[in-house]
């Protein structure tokens, strides 16, 4: 499966046909809160943050994400990856606790996919 990072935006369309290639209503991105930036594609969160990792970003600003492009805007993006777990960051779930964080994701999000 392939990654591939997104800086610039693309269409939701694009999701929609990489999901149905992939996990068939979903695929699982990686955003980089700090930088603007998210990772979509892949069989593992843990993939797409080590394509990050690599491209520059810092751990403690990724979050793992599902995005189901089919769905309606306030419920397309689900706050659940095993790469989320930090307990140092005050995040001891698979999900994405800190609601500035969330808000921070869904804007990413929100510029990167139209």
């Amino acid at each position: 499966m392939v990654i591939r990072i997104v800086r610039e935006p693309i269409q939701r369309a694009e999701l929609t046909a990489l999901a149905a290639r992939q996990f068939g209503d979903f695929v699982k991105a990686v955003v980089d809160v700090e930088r603007g930036v998210m990772a979509i594609g892949g069989e593992l969160h843990a993939d797409a943050e080590a394509l990050l990792l690599e491209d520059g970003s810092q751990q403690e600003h990724l979050w793992g994400i599902n995005l189901y492009p089919e769905k309606s805007d306030g419920e397309w993006i689900e706050f659940n990856s095993m790469i989320n777990v930090r307990p140092a960051q005050q995040n001891p779930s698979r999900g994405v606790e800190n609601l500035a964080i969330r808000e921070k994701i869904q804007t990413v999000v929100a510029r990167l996919v139209s």
